[in-house]
């Protein structure tokens, strides 16, 4: 397929402006109405305290401010909150899909002065990506990192080959801002993005230079937050941030330690970029392309790139495949080269299997759900409009095998289209509904209006599934924490206990063994129930 032409650079921005405004359409489909689950809880509970007690340099959780983050991000989800007057789940999820359509504009005007294909298709794969697509759905740190990472990278490359100001104060402010939003490692990651640019360039005043400023503007950063963590809850809370957002990342108390583990587990978390880059490199080797070629040598630039946010990230060993966000548009960029590429058998060939499997995944994904329905025919609904859906663009997706100047492009967003349909019709509703703590929660809360007594919640972990409970409450309650049966049975009523109901046998033997239940339910995928125990009676 021969590639589309560039356009001006003019035509390029507005086109690229429209992009990602499609984007952000498709990013925000039906999000209004979603409830709060999993690790999107915390940052909904961070902007709910927010909009109940102001702004602080730290999120809250029971009143007290959260080491873990400063309050930028929640701050975000703040102002888009502002116009609802409440917390809903667009405004949580809108700086996120902000972002993630950030990122597609700005992959296509880097990419399109070389191959508007080349564009197009490097977007494909990113919105076919796993991680992608789920950490769009969410309330996502990481996703946005992505997006000033990729942006500060865009400057530094603009500036050399499209004639653009090179606006290091821009720069500059996108270092800050990540790290506002992500720690040291949001400072760190563009920064080394942009210091490999600069490396495989050969531009060694600019790299000491900028390398330099970045670590003294990193110095500044920390010292900031760790003022400002003393102004926020003195030196206690300090030593909490020191070990939450620097020590616990590098000790691995948080994620897997193994220092391959974004190497083999961004095969499945980051398909199909990940391995389909991997496959693309191996065809430019055996191809032996011109060195000298542009689109080549941004390949190189981008491969460099995301190579270092991999190596880079694997030196601490706390480690999440939501980390390696950054990374994924330069895997997309370098997986969509084959379609750039003019020579090579191996990279035809790559061609036509990736077009096949752009083909078949409207069918694939029917065939899925079928197979799913008949497993999981309680958690599945009847999927027979999604199944039709699929069946009209898996005839979409046959029509475009006719049309060879558009057939790469159309089978790709055809798949995308596939891909975002099932997810957000099928997946989201599914997982929602397993994950639900939504009508437990409010169920607990009327019963504890209409009988006012302290909650206790036990072995429900303060910053773990408790969290999940807050963020469904709209007023403020500092519950009771226990662990062990023990405490649970030292308490003196009155009082409302919520626990799994897999720890009512721990209760045998106890005063609270002839509590009844006076509400059962699932919550977070396991059945809860409520115990009242009442205030002890007169001698």
């Amino acid at each position: 397929m021969p590639p589309l032409t560039a356009a001006p650079a003019p035509t390029l921005s507005r086109q690229a402006w429209g992009l990602g405004l499609l984007a952000l359409l498709l990013f925000c489909a039906g999000i209004h109405s979603q409830g709060t689950t999993g690790f999107d809880s915390r940052f909904v509970l961070f902007a709910k305290e927010m909009l109940r007690h102001g702004p602080g340099f730290f999120p809250t959780t029971y009143g007290q401010p959260y080491a873990d983050y400063s309050s930028a991000s929640t701050l975000l989800i703040y102002l888009c909150s502002l116009p609802f007057g409440q917390v809903t789940g667009l405004s949580a999820w809108l700086p996120t899909a902000l972002a993630s359509a950030t990122i597609v504009g700005l992959l296509y005007r880097l990419l399109a002065p070389y191959s508007r294909t080349w564009a197009l298709l490097s977007i494909a794969l990113l919105l076919l990506s796993n991680t992608f697509v789920s950490e769009t759905r969410a309330v996502s740190l990481d996703q946005m990192l992505a997006a000033l990472s990729l942006a500060v990278f865009y400057l530094g490359y603009a500036h050399d080959h499209f004639a653009a100001p090179r606006r290091l104060w821009l720069i500059l402010l996108l270092l800050v801002a990540g790290f506002a939003i992500r720690g040291p490692i949001g400072l760190v990651i563009p920064t080394g993005m942009l210091c490999s640019y600069y490396l495989l360039g050969g531009q060694w005043r600019r790299l000491f230079g900028f390398g330099c400023g970045a670590l003294l503007l990193l110095l500044a950063c920390i010292g900031l937050l760790l003022w400002l963590a003393r102004l926020s809850g003195g030196a206690d809370f300090v030593q909490e941030v020191i070990r939450m957002q620097f020590l616990g990342r590098m000790d691995g108390s948080e994620g897997s330690s193994d220092w391959f583990f974004y190497f083999s587990s961004s095969l499945g978390n980051y398909a199909l970029a990940y391995p389909l880059a991997i496959l693309a490199w191996l065809g430019v080797l055996l191809a032996r392309d011109n060195a000298s070629d542009p689109a080549l040598k941004l390949l190189r630039l981008c491969t460099a790139a995301g190579l270092l946010v991999m190596i880079g990230l694997s030196i601490p060993q706390a480690k999440k495949a939501r980390y390696l966000l950054p990374m994924l548009p330069m895997a997309a960029i370098v997986a969509a080269y084959p379609f750039q590429a003019r020579r090579g058998r191996f990279l035809a060939g790559l061609r036509v299997a990736i077009q096949g499997c752009w083909l078949l995944l409207p069918g694939l994904l029917i065939v899925g759900l079928l197979v799913l329905r008949h497993k999981f025919p309680e958690q599945l609904p009847q999927p027979s409009l999604m199944i039709a859906c699929l069946g009209a663009l898996q005839a979409l997706a046959l029509w475009w095998l006719t049309r060879r100047r558009w057939r790469a492009v159309g089978l790709a967003y055809t798949a995308v289209l596939a891909v975002w349909a099932t997810y957000i019709g099928v997946f989201e509703p599914v997982t929602r509904q397993l994950y639900d703590t939504r009508d437990f929660s409010l169920a607990t809360q009327e019963l504890i209006r209409s009988d006012p007594a302290p909650l206790v919640l036990h072995a429900m972990g303060k910053d773990a599934k408790a969290i999940k409970f807050m963020v469904n409450l709209d007023q403020d309650l500092q519950p009771l924490f226990t662990e062990r049966p023990e405490a649970l049975a030292a308490l003196a009523g009155p009082a409302w206990i919520m626990l799994d109901r897999t720890d009512l046998p721990a209760l045998q033997g106890t005063p609270l063994a002839t509590l009844v239940p006076v509400l059962s339910g699932r919550f977070d995928k396991n059945d809860y129930v409520l115990l009242h125990l009442p205030a002890p009676t007169g001698p």
